[in-house]
């Protein structure tokens, strides 16, 4: 008698595979690896705001960057269940209600991965998506250091180019970022904002 095949998920490709041989509890790891390659925003040393950060790959991966002298704090209503080394931190709150002020105007980079529960409406899943967008630049606004960067997850709607022009009027550079570990039918872009004008 045969034994039943092990069942497969449709999710797991070369990048779910990587990144449990990698030790990240998830793909997204190499989206932010991506984004750092091309633009250098994290370095040794620096203070990270992590928006939207379980199950804790980007925190993982910031934290690596900055090393011990480094700071990196993540916000997320998920809890955080990995290991994380000592100068990293995960204050369990919704960002949406965040008191941005309580972390200081100390933090050189403020990422956001946040994504809404989706409903398969198009036209809800985009203005909540672009709410949290809004919400990610109003805290990145409060707490970053003058010449910060600041990098957002967007999908594409009828909101993109108004937030583009949100970026551009904080920021000297506005790039978009398509990772290359982004699934192929996911209609996701990262929003990278350089050298923040205080």
């Amino acid at each position: 008698m045969k034994r039943a095949a092990a069942k497969h998920n449709p999710w797991e490709d070369h990048y779910s595979r990587r990144a449990k041989k990698d030790r990240y509890p998830a793909r997204s790891v190499y989206k932010l690896q991506e984004i750092q390659q091309k633009h250098a925003l994290i370095k040794k040393g620096h203070n990270v705001l992590d928006l939207g950060c379980s199950p804790g790959s980007w925190l993982l991966y910031a934290a690596k960057l900055t090393g011990a002298s480094g700071n990196v704090v993540g916000v997320d209503l998920k809890p955080v269940t990995i290991q994380i080394p000592p100068h990293a931190t995960v204050i369990r709150a919704d960002a949406v209600t965040l008191d941005a002020e309580s972390l200081g105007t100390h933090f050189d980079v403020v990422l956001s991965d946040m994504a809404p529960a989706t409903t398969g409406h198009k036209a809800v899943d985009s203005a909540r998506s672009f709410a949290l967008c809004e919400t990610a630049l109003d805290i990145a606004r409060r707490v970053l250091r003058p010449g910060g960067s600041f990098v957002c997850k967007v999908f594409q709607g009828s909101d993109f180019n108004h937030f583009l022009n949100l970026i551009r009027a904080d920021f000297k550079v506005c790039k978009m970022v398509k990772p290359r570990s982004s699934r192929k039918a996911s209609k996701e872009l990262f929003v990278v904002g350089l050298e923040f004008m205080r």
